[in-house]
């Protein structure tokens, strides 16, 4: 994908400008305990491939674990938009149902990540 794709969260409050590694080909959901109780679908962004055009006061951070990965979220409506990931720290997850124009739905099946078994989990 050559060209950036608008994100916002749900209330309009942030909004992304997103330069996706392999557009919507890169779709998956995680099974760690926090992705699959949040349960979007999320696309890869390099680092440097996310720009936040509004709003980044209005993005909170939660982390947790080995504070690897980084998940932002609307501190309005509560919407996730995007994280660091723990499974690749150099690049960013995006909410893909936060791509303006997509729907999640619309691309199953969605593959599955093994986050429950994550390799810095274990000891």
């Amino acid at each position: 994908m050559t060209t950036p794709i608008k994100a916002t969260c749900h209330c309009g409050a942030v909004e992304l400008e997103v330069m996706l590694s392999n557009g919507l080909n890169s779709a998956r959901r995680c099974d760690c305990s926090f992705c699959r109780r949040r349960g979007a679908v999320a696309v890869s962004a390099p680092l440097d491939g996310i720009r936040i055009v509004k709003g980044e006061d209005n993005l909170t951070l939660y982390t947790w674990g080995t504070g690897t990965a980084k998940h932002y979220f609307c501190k309005t409506c509560g919407n996730y938009t995007h994280h660091q990931r723990r499974s690749n720290p150099n690049e960013y997850g995006v909410n893909m149902g936060a791509l303006e124009g997509v729907n999640p739905a619309e691309h199953e099946p969605i593959v599955w990540a093994d986050g429950v078994n994550h390799p810095s989990d274990r000891k």
